[in-house]
């Protein structure tokens, strides 16, 4: 008897949890993706096709235009904005059946692919994007080929659209075949280029670009640059390097290419004048010019103006002291100055006015 009874609890308890987890199964959210402008039809469960359901779009009723027939809700043409949690409910009750998370989109298209060497003669890296929006879920399958061989392809940890692959040999002259397809749950495209090797090595803009005015010289600047960081075997692999440089009050510049060489002396500036620098950098033999570096500005060396002399204290006329203002309310006449002869004159005029007058 007590073994009876254990079966069938066992029984019981077995039922319990098949029924749990198909519910389970059923509320939880499955996604279903469709192409933007289709109609699409949601199917509520495995519920027969006379049952009678209704539907919620995000927890509210369904206002998009669409029609129920049976367990299925159809939307006509749809777009971005039918994107959402769609539950629906098993009348009379209300119990809910199923839950959707509709998802719009559109297939990928061919990506646009590029592969280039600024490492050159470690390896490349081949970098990919949609030209236009897919608003769902893509993702890129890399091939790379060469010499009728797969080679190992590693995802850069950076940049999700991007892979990196080592040369197998230097001075190839197989051409090596990038495949990358883009791929969603409404359709994938590929997208296949060949290249050699040589045709893919562009360095990276040279670093540390500096300007620097030369003294007594209103006419030059000294242009120092260092090869990129990025490129590995300088000594065996050497660059060449393209200098131009302008004033900022002209558009049109000057240039000077340069073998081997990270500096150089422009020897035709205008005096005062800012100017702006830039360099690019190429593999002395293969591949194509680097993009620019980032810009420098300087100026040619200017002569110091002649510094201007303080007037000292002592420069300065001493202050004139004035006599105190007469008591008199009416104006002083000023005397005028007179010398010593005329005072000594003016002392004997009475004599020698007496004596004449003696004389007579």
């Amino acid at each position: 008897m007590a073994n009876l009874v254990t079966s069938l609890c066992c029984v019981v308890l077995a039922a319990v949890v098949v029924a749990y987890a198909q519910r389970r199964s059923q509320l939880v959210a499955r996604n279903q993706y469709e192409r933007m402008g289709s109609d699409v039809t949601m199917q509520c469960g495995s519920l027969d096709n006379d049952a009678s359901v209704s539907w919620k779009v995000n927890g509210t009723d369904v206002r998009a235009q669409h029609r129920l027939e049976g367990p299925r809700l159809i939307l006509t043409e749809v777009n971005l904005g039918h994107n959402g949690l769609y539950s629906c409910f098993q009348n009379p009750h209300g119990e809910r059946r199923d839950t959707i998370f509709l998802h719009i989109g559109i297939s990928p298209r061919e990506p646009t692919v590029t592969c280039r060497s600024n490492t050159y003669p470690k390896g490349f890296y081949c970098s990919w994007h949609q030209l236009y929006a897919t608003y769902i879920p893509t993702t890129f399958e890399v091939d790379v080929q060469h010499n009728q061989r797969s080679l190992e392809v590693q995802k850069d940890s950076v940049h999700k659209n991007r892979c990196h692959v080592r040369f197998p040999e230097v001075f190839s002259s197989f051409p090596y075949k990038v495949n990358v397809t883009a791929v969603n749950a409404l359709g994938k495209a590929s997208t296949m280029i060949s290249f050699e090797e040589s045709s893919i090595v562009k360095p990276d803009p040279p670093e540390r670009v500096t300007a620097t005015p030369i003294r007594l010289n209103p006419r030059r600047l000294e242009v120092s640059w260092h090869s990129p960081a990025t490129w590995p075997d300088i000594d065996n692999f050497p660059l060449k390097y393209f200098l131009r440089y302008r004033p900022l009050i002209r558009d049109q510049w000057q240039h000077v290419e340069l073998s081997d060489s990270t500096s150089h002396t422009i020897t035709d500036a205008y005096a005062g004048k800012e100017y702006i620098i830039q360099v690019a950098a190429k593999d002395t033999e293969i591949g194509t010019w680097s993009d620019w570096s980032v810009a420098v500005h300087a100026t040619p060396w200017i002569e110091d103006p002649l510094p201007i002399t303080s007037t000292t204290e002592g420069d300065f006329p001493t202050e004139t002291k004035t006599s105190p203002i007469p008591s008199s309310n009416a104006p002083q006449k000023a005397e005028p100055p007179v010398g010593r002869a005329a005072k000594l004159l003016t002392f004997f005029s009475p004599l020698l006015l007496g004596m004449l007058l003696l004389f007579m």
